[in-house]
């Protein structure tokens, strides 16, 4: 249950209503969710979210390609093209990415087209990359 997405840079506000309403509910927990009006439970799914990065090329085709997926560091300020994350394992995707953790593509056969590696990426080939 997370009402941020987007490597917590962004709130989604539905999900924060959602979460606020049921907490506002649990004011009075016996008469209202633990008694006739448990359907207040569903109040918690605006803010629930896989995490998980699916890639997909230009025709919408799912692709497998391998990324990294590891804790993520805060790069801000840092010169060049610091790492973004650490302690990382190699997997390929799709992929489940937990919570505090961060993906990026392994290899520099594809190009991403949304600088977030988290939901449906598009990718496209890199035009530079030489095997």
């Amino acid at each position: 249950l997370n009402p941020y997405h987007s490597h917590r840079f962004l709130m989604h506000p539905v999900a924060a209503a959602g979460l606020a309403a049921f907490f506002h509910a649990c004011l009075d927990l016996k008469n209202t969710v633990l008694g006739s009006r448990h359907y207040l439970l569903y109040l918690l799914a605006t803010a629930m979210y896989p995490r998980m990065l699916l890639t997909l090329n230009s025709d919408l085709k799912p692709l497998r390609v391998p990324v990294r997926v590891g804790q993520a560091v805060d790069t801000v300020g840092q010169a060049g093209r610091p790492k973004t994350i650490t302690g990382f394992q190699t997997h390929t995707t799709p992929v489940l990415i937990g919570y505090g953790e961060r993906a990026e593509l392994a290899t520099d056969e594809y190009l991403a087209l949304s600088p977030v590696l988290e939901g449906f990426v598009i990718l496209k080939p890199n035009p530079d990359f030489v095997k």
